[in-house]
């Protein structure tokens, strides 16, 4: 069994947001067995798994992005859509745009401490739209 849908995640500021209850809420009873396929439909945003317990961890993970990747560089040539777009494509490309997440026993079956993440780095991203696919039985 395969089953889709699509919806869109409540807009957030720049940085890195614990969505994990945000998407369950979207999703439909999840099978015994299978697989959970998370896509994010843009370029300025993604998605990762990490630690799900610590705030520290999604500000120190925005701190480490903005220094790998600054905005204002004078080499960035795509500049028409503002200081943050180009980073923000480059960072979304560093981090991803899908996840593949086991199910077992009708839950997601992430470690302890781990939850899902929406990275969002544009200052105004607005709502983002994300395709779930779900395969199991």
């Amino acid at each position: 069994m395969f089953r889709q849908i699509e919806f869109k995640l409540n807009p957030k500021p720049n940085g890195f947001h614990l969505v994990t209850r945000e998407i369950l809420a979207h999703l439909p009873d999840l099978p015994e067995t299978g697989l959970l396929n998370l896509f994010i439909k843009h370029t300025s945003a993604a998605l990762t798994i990490n630690e799900n317990a610590d705030p520290d961890v999604r500000t120190d993970l925005k701190s480490i992005f903005n220094r790998l990747v600054k905005e204002r560089e004078p080499y960035y040539l795509h500049t028409m859509e503002g200081d943050d777009d180009m980073p923000a494509h480059a960072k979304a490309s560093i981090i991803g745009n899908s996840l593949t997440i086991p199910i077992t026993g009708g839950k997601l079956n992430l470690g302890t401490w781990q939850g899902i993440y929406l990275c969002e780095f544009r200052d105004y991203g607005g709502a983002r739209k994300i395709v779930a696919t779900i395969a199991g039985e």
